[in-house]
């Protein structure tokens, strides 16, 4: 019963953990730079492209304007066809910077007072259970996460406190290729 108590102590002395993460990247649109017709459409999920590659043309019967990527990364989702009517600014697809995932865990404003950029993460993604990523805090928030909260926050005399929460970014180092943006993570951040 001690050692169990002692285990407890130890963990809550020295780390900060949370279950409420996810998994990142940096993501941009593909659009479509004028109305016409898309041609020579190159943008299937998966492909890996770069920064102002060409992956599509769009003509409007006079001229023909490229389709371009706007960062390196990976096509991670295809919203067009090739000779499919499309509108200026449409979206076209999505793509993402694999090669640098983080995580965004949400951390209750009474735990950050503890955490510094630089500090060492232990990270378990459930897209891959069986493993135990290493990562950094890279980033801290500069605002609790109901500051963007679309839901007015609203007083009608009975107040409750809530303990708010702060978005910190932990950079992974090498993740495996079955941790995927959007998928659910824990962390616990040595202190």
């Amino acid at each position: 019963m001690i050692a169990t108590g002692a285990y407890f102590y130890f963990q809550n002395e020295n780390y900060v953990k949370t279950n409420d993460a996810v998994v990142s990247a940096d993501m941009l649109p593909v659009v479509s730079p004028m109305t016409g017709v898309l041609t020579n459409w190159k943008a299937d999920q998966g492909k890996d492209v770069k920064e102002n590659e060409t992956i599509g043309k769009v003509s409007d019967g006079v001229k023909e304007i490229p389709v371009t990527s706007k960062m390196s990364g990976k096509i991670i989702k295809n919203e067009a066809r090739k000779n499919q009517m499309v509108q200026a600014g449409q979206s076209l697809g999505e793509e993402a910077d694999m090669d640098h995932l983080y995580i965004i865990a949400n951390i209750k404003e009474t735990d950050l007072k503890d955490i510094e950029i630089g500090e060492s993460v232990d990270i378990e993604v459930d897209g891959d259970k069986d493993s135990v990523f290493a990562g950094t805090v890279s980033e801290i928030g500069y605002a609790t996460n109901s500051v963007f909260s679309v839901l007015p926050q609203s007083s009608n005399g009975n107040y409750t406190k809530v303990t708010q929460k702060v978005a910190v970014k932990i950079e992974i180092n090498q993740p495996s290729s079955k941790v995927l943006p959007g998928m659910n993570a824990s962390v616990k951040i040595s202190i």
